[in-house]
């Protein structure tokens, strides 16, 4: 222990660090500790008290700032670990913004539900062979030639009746969307 010039007092690294806490802290503030400076300083006068009864470094100022510096390059380190173990997480489970589920709720499932059956009954009350020219083309992604061929009708008669599907849907859609 060296002793303080002033008033005869043992120097310890507790005292330096409570004689010197705002040139420490503005240290901190100037580095880019921002809102975590005084978390650090919390964190570094933790490790000095953990250090209590050694010797006293050479330059317990110079000590102080190193002690802070690494401390905060700890934080950033984790911080970056955190933030790169985020994206993995969420790259690996689909993009899934953390804590939010991309499953829809149960109340939105059901409206989807809903919707769904509304979709197939307004293609079924559509009869034959309207429901099944569409059902081929948007649903099982067949091209209308091919449908035409299928079904013994030439490729203007397929397009007559997808229009009149796509008219039906659009004009459920607007009743939905109206109520």
């Amino acid at each position: 222990m060296r002793m303080n010039a002033k008033n005869a007092v043992p120097e310890t690294l507790e005292s330096v660090f409570l004689r010197d806490r705002v040139r420490l802290l503005t240290f901190l503030n100037r580095a880019g500790a921002g809102d975590e400076a005084e978390d650090l300083l919390q964190e570094a006068w933790l490790r000095i008290e953990a250090l209590r009864g050694r010797e006293l470094p050479e330059q317990p100022l110079s000590y102080l700032y190193r002690l802070l510096h690494n401390l905060m390059l700890d934080r950033r380190r984790g911080a970056m670990r955190s933030a790169r173990r985020d994206t993995e997480w969420a790259d690996i489970s689909g993009n899934a913004a953390l804590g939010i589920s991309d499953d829809p709720g149960s109340e939105r499932r059901m409206i989807a539900e809903e919707e769904v059956r509304a979709i197939h009954a307004a293609v079924e009350a559509l009869g034959e062979p309207t429901a099944t020219i569409f059902r081929r083309h948007r649903i099982d992604g067949v091209v209308q030639r091919r449908i035409a061929e299928e079904q013994g009708l030439g490729i203007s008669t397929v397009e007559k009746h997808l229009r009149r599907a796509y008219a039906t849907l659009l004009a459920w859609r607007r009743a939905r969307d109206e109520a």
